[in-house]
């Protein structure tokens, strides 16, 4: 599950220590995984649960469950939820993500002291969720972050730090079916049928967001590659024009790029920490102090691992 170091303009604890939280969030990671998978596939036996009907059962086992990864902080949202039993392996991995994915949030919009107003609505984000569920722990995502350019702020894009390289991606996504048709204007076409209109081109947000990045690596005098990636996971898109600085990635491009950016197998590494700290550097950040400020508090809340503030 890839690493949410930046959300908007929400305070983080990666910009507030971004050489710890990477590496200790994959550690709490697979610890707190092999705990779970052990009490999931080990579950408690009695004298009474081997006479409980078939339902009982599963509520007895699920109340096992729901307290073993009790969440440090539930949501309204969460609350109404109707929590389903997760029975096979690949529906308690799913249970285990989107666990995890509340964790993110905590982290991308909180630190020990202070704490951000987020807008609930990313909590059922299918974006943010695509992003931080389908990519491996080593790419650290900054999802539109707010830069704060000589005291003024400017939006930037999807950012995909990975130990290799930024890739920024502009996410262009129309009614299934249509065709988009790429051009060097500041027009592209939107073909559904025999109706023809027109959107933004997405190369105008890219651009400005590259501009940035460059321009704070620039100045911090670092090298790190940086990458611009159209990307459409379902729609086909035309471009009739080579384009050397812009990878442009439609449904038929979109498995191979996706299974690419899967295998990269490679740990962290200091300079892909580095740069992220610089570009969190220059991130807006709008926060206020933690009303519970010197309270004991569990900051992962899935398994049973030791308390890591």
């Amino acid at each position: 599950m890839a690493q949410l170091i930046k959300l908007q303009d929400y305070i983080s604890r990666y910009g507030w220590d971004v050489y710890r939280y990477p590496t200790q969030y994959i550690r709490l990671k697979q610890d707190n995984w092999k705990k779970l998978y052990e009490e999931w596939s080990n579950p408690e036996e009695g004298t009474e649960e081997e006479h409980l009907s078939s339902e009982t059962m599963k509520q007895s086992r699920f109340s096992r469950l729901k307290r073993f990864l009790k969440r440090e902080v539930e949501s309204e949202e969460e609350k109404k939820e109707e929590h389903i039993l997760p029975y096979s392996e690949a529906e308690l991995k799913q249970y285990y993500l989107d666990n995890l994915m509340n964790f993110q949030l905590k982290w991308a919009t909180s630190t020990v002291t202070d704490t951000s107003f987020m807008n609930r609505s990313y909590y059922r984000d299918p974006t943010l969720k695509y992003f931080l569920q389908r990519f491996p722990d080593t790419y650290l995502i900054m999802y539109y972050p707010i830069f704060n350019i000589r005291n003024t702020p400017v939006d930037g894009e999807i950012l995909l730090i990975s130990p290799i390289g930024i890739e920024i991606i502009k996410l262009v996504e129309e009614n299934q079916g249509a065709y988009i048709i790429a051009s060097d204007e500041r027009a592209w076409m939107l073909e559904t049928g025999s109706q023809q209109s027109k959107i933004l081109s997405p190369l105008i947000a890219l651009k400005r967001t590259e501009k940035l990045v460059r321009s704070i690596l620039r100045m911090e005098a670092i090298d790190f590659p940086v990458q611009k990636t159209v990307l459409s996971r379902a729609n086909t898109i035309v471009s009739n024009s080579e384009n050397y600085s812009t990878k442009i990635i439609g449904k038929s491009e979109y498995e191979s790029w996706f299974q690419q950016k899967r295998k990269l197998a490679s740990p962290l590494k200091s300079s892909q920490l580095k740069v992220s700290e610089i570009l969190l550097k220059h991130c807006r950040t709008t926060s206020i102090k933690r009303p519970e400020w010197g309270e004991d508090f569990h900051p992962f809340p899935v398994g049973r691992g030791e308390n890591h503030a």
